[in-house]
């Protein structure tokens, strides 16, 4: 930029310059002291402001260029509608030079972490750690994040203070090397009269429009050496220099030889791309025209919607700002919108592209209640009105440990679950007791559809300390709340904050997600707990097909508590209908239970009537969980799960025994594949299914961990073995020797039996199964109708290939181990042998083929391609006429060559 381009402004020609010509100027003293101390403080700054941008290379220039643009700027703004005198201009050419001075760490005269302090700045790297990990830091990652990380936060936490650090900075002393103190405004009684106003309008360019008029409300007198007209009006200013750095956006802001040489990241470098195309905007009327130097290319595609998403920014601060004044019947800016940004259209003759075309497809939502409500409720969850009572409680025991990690000496942390009949509507009750919410935290926290308010910059400001105490909330996706109308529509929502007054209170009304709800102050002297409540009149009653109990053994609710809630670090106090006293799910931890609790937390003794004898059978399936069950560890060696292998209870008791899937130890998902649990994290918002918290290789320890203590105990029988074979093969690869996969007419075949039965045969059909139907209690194959067992001819084998069930199939894909040398056949348009081959590498089938292979001496092609000439149509007729054809593979040994 032309240096000192503020002193060719008329800004500053009317306020500060020196007036030339033969007149004398009455207040040529005092101008030339306010014009010598900008002077020097922009002097000063201008070095400041240089050391910046070391710390922050991403930002596009922030230095003495910029604030001397200002000026400029502002006289776009204002026009000829408004004037300033000299100590305005004085007071807002300080704010100019103020205003970003604390865009890098420089400005703080300490580390970023040390000015923002510790609490702050811990969960400043709390939602960093979230946001790259998808999970909350444990202490020791607080006390040294990642370098990416801590490089994030202090651009964030620059970016979110410099305005209040700025406000700082003109009582802010630096030390010379002698131990001097420079201040940035040299003479004290301008830095004490005018500094408060000053390091205020600095800040305030990151305040709200609407906070402006509260602010500055009243005008300030002159210095007793100014003329008494110079009085100061601080809400002109204040508007002045939003305006001006708003609009201050053109290519000098984004040199392009600097752009080379910082090569800023992500967003940073398409803001750098689109300014750098910016030239010097113009007023036409009271529109702010910006034009473009040179054409968008497609690849600048990006960089161009975000140049006018930016301008209808601006576009909105100009009219924020022209309706504050208008409203107040103060003197407007001539500057009142920005020309062209109403369309993508009309925005592309000022922004020109070059072969291609902007057309705005973004995703538009016109009825946002109708969204919350479609995605808040049983489009999402499904027809389970259980979710919702897990999702509140999920909510009321993250609001205690909150409060607790802000308040460690509150005793009283639970949560009150209650179920109410009044005439002939059911109502159920959440109560914690918990932090609650303020009026700002429940229209931009809780109504935020889809921002999980835990992970807010905004909550955790107004909470602030949280990640310091170690809180890890369970919310995660933003939208539990909306589960709520899986119950009902009617819906109460009461909270009061922790340490506000009974007058804080506010109650949020419902009819339904699909209209506004009505938020108003709990009326009466009523007392109002601290913490939050929740009460939903239930559409159906809860005893009534797909009401609440309908999942439930019992239709109970400390039951139903106990089946969602598998681990629990506050109690949960539930009331049944008409019950004198809750019942009490005390705290309890999974990761540190001992396996006979944790088996009971899992499956609880039965009080049902009808069910008490199904005790004895439980009781057995513990013991053998106790023996059986093996841990799980993550890389930090905690505890991530205690499970075991199926057996041959499951096919007794699989209703009563699946494997559990817990996420932040509420119930996820089960499983048939084992029993006990496995730490997850969701895989997607509605919680009901995810992903393991175990690495692939910590699972495929337990498989065989698991393996061995079948053998130990002596219940890796041929059963068992048919029945895991897949799982095993999947999870280890290869086999284990002895481990069976096969059925012949010999009986059951292990891998080692495989390849002695396979040399003894030069003509070999393998069964793909129906019209028969293999069976593992007890193995044999079975007729389809009668079950009667069926004799195999002697060249006939089955593989059993039993397949095994989520999260297993997850961690341990069949398609994970296909033969890397056939990928190529994936997209071959017909089955060819190759493609088959790929397909079939990673099961027991392929295994299968592979032994073929290593016992006949023969390839892959000599034994699949004559089945592909065949168009894979083989089969063989049985005894059993009625059976008819039997599919299968045809494999026959190659001739030696």
């Amino acid at each position: 930029m032309t240096e000192h381009v503020h002193t060719t402004t008329s800004l500053w020609k009317n306020t500060l310059a020196a007036r030339p010509g033969s007149e004398p100027d009455p207040h040529a003293e005092q101008r030339e002291r306010l014009r010598t101390s900008y002077t020097e403080l922009r002097r000063k700054a201008a070095v400041l402001l240089e050391e910046n941008a070391r710390s922050m290379p991403d930002f596009t220039v922030h230095d003495i260029s910029h604030v001397d643009a200002l000026w400029e700027t502002a006289d776009l703004v204002c026009g000829d509608e408004i004037t300033l005198n000299p100590a305005e201009a004085y007071v807002l050419g300080c704010a100019f030079v103020l205003h970003d001075a604390a865009m890098g760490v420089a400005a703080y005269g300490t580390t970023v972490p040390e000015a923002l302090g510790e609490k702050r700045w811990r969960d400043l790297v709390s939602l960093a750690y979230y946001e790259r990990e998808g999970c909350w830091p444990d202490r020791e990652e607080l006390d040294d994040p990642p370098a990416e990380i801590t490089d994030a936060c202090v651009a964030t936490a620059i970016r979110e203070t410099h305005a209040e650090q700025a406000k700082r900075m003109v009582d802010q002393p630096w030390r010379s090397s002698t131990g001097n103190e420079i201040h940035l405004i040299d003479e004290v009684q301008l830095r004490e009269w005018y500094g408060p106003l000053i390091g205020d309008l600095a800040a305030s360019h990151w305040w709200p429009v609407n906070r402006l008029a509260g602010e500055f409300r009243h005008s300030i007198g002159s210095l007793t050496w100014q003329p008494s007209e110079w009085i100061i009006e601080p809400l002109k200013l204040a508007c002045i220099l939003r305006l001006a750095d708003a609009t201050q956006v053109d290519s000098r802001r984004a040199p392009s030889f600097l752009f080379s040489l910082r090569r800023p990241r992500g967003v940073s470098r398409e803001h750098w791309r689109f300014q750098e195309h910016i030239s010097r905007p113009y007023r036409n009327g009271d529109r702010v025209t910006y034009s473009s130097l040179r054409p968008f290319l497609p690849q600048d595609a990006t960089a161009w919607w975000l140049a006018l998403e930016y301008l209808r920014g601006i576009d909105r601060e100009l009219k924020a700002v022209d309706a504050l004044l208008h409203d107040l019947g103060r003197d407007r800016v001539a500057a009142r919108a920005v020309a062209g940004v109403d369309s993508p259209e009309r925005f592309a003759e000022l922004f020109r592209v070059q072969n291609w075309r902007p057309i705005d497809a973004t995703v538009k939502v016109s009825d946002i209640p109708s969204l919350v409500g479609t995605l808040g409720g049983r489009q999402l969850y499904g027809d389970e009105p259980e979710v919702a009572l897990r999702e509140l409680i999920q909510n009321a025991q993250d609001a205690v440990l909150a409060r607790q990690t802000l308040q460690p000496d509150f005793p009283l942390g639970q949560v009150e679950i209650r179920l109410t009949r009044t005439d002939d509507d059911w109502y159920l009750e959440v109560r914690d007791s918990g932090t609650g919410m303020d009026e700002e935290t429940l229209v931009h926290g809780l109504l935020d559809f889809g921002t999980s308010g835990w992970s807010s910059t905004s909550v955790r400001n107004r909470l602030p300390g949280l990640a310091d105490g170690g809180f890890r909330p369970s919310g995660r996706f933003g939208i539990g709340f909306f589960s709520v109308f899986l119950l009902g529509d009617e819906v109460e929502l009461t909270t009061r904050r922790y340490d506000a007054a009974l007058a804080d209170a506010r109650r949020l009304t419902f009819d339904g997600p699909a209209h506004r709800p009505l938020l108003t102050p709990v009326p009466g002297q009523g007392w109002v707990p601290e913490g939050t409540t929740v009460r939903v009149k239930l559409k159906k009653s809860p005893y009534a097909m797909q009401g609440l109990f309908s999942r439930s053994y019992d239709e109970r609710l400390a039951e139903l508590a106990r089946r969602l809630v598998l681990e629990n670090a506050v109690p949960i106090h539930t009331w049944e209908p008409g019950a004198p006293e809750p019942q009490v799910l005390r705290p309890f931890s999974l990761a540190t239970g001992a396996r006979e609790e944790v088996f009971d937390r899992l499956y609880p003794p039965q009080v049902a009537k009808g069910r008490a004898g199904e005790e004895k059978f439980r009781l057995q399936v513990r013991d053998d969980f106790v023996n059986r069950a093996t841990e799980v560890r993550d890389d930090k060696g905690q505890r991530v799960g205690l499970a075991m292998l199926w057996n041959t209870r499951w096919h007794q008791g699989q209703r009563d025994y699946p494997g559990i899937v817990t996420v932040n130890g509420f119930l996820a998902d089960t499983s048939a594949a084992f029993a006990g649990y496995l730490m997850g994290q969701p895989s997607r918002a509605s919680r009901d299914k995810a992903a393991l918290v175990a690495t692939r290789d910590e699972m495929r320890r337990w498989v065989r961990t698991q393996e061995q203590r079948l053998r130990n105990a002596g219940l890796f029988d041929d059963s068992l073995q048919l029945e895991l074979a897949l799982t095993l093969h999947t999870a280890s690869v290869p086999l284990s020797d002895d481990v069976a996969f096969a059925l012949t007419a010999q009986g059951v075949l292990s891998l080692s039996e495989v390849r002695e039965w396979v040399v003894r045969h030069n003509d070999i059909f393998v069964g793909l199964g129906w019209p028969l139907s293999w069976r593992t209690r007890p193995p044999e194959i079975g007729h389809p109708a009668s079950g009667e067992p069926i004799q195999l001819p002697d060249d006939c084998v089955f593989i059993c290939q039993y397949g095994t069930a989520p999260p297993l199939t997850e961690v341990f894909p069949y398609s994970a181990n296909r033969d890397p040398a056939y990928e190529f056949a994936r997209d071959h348009p017909t089955l060819t042998w190759q493609k088959h081959w790929w397909r079939m590498s990673d099961d027991l089938y392929g295994l299968f083929v592979r032994t073929l292979c290593d016992a006949w001496n023969c390839s892959l092609e000599s034994l699949l391609e004559p089945l592909e000439r065949r168009d894979w149509s083989d089969s063989i007729q049985m005894d059993d006429e009625s059976l008819g054809p039997v599919p299968g593979y045809r494999f026959r040994r190659p001739k030696a060559t």
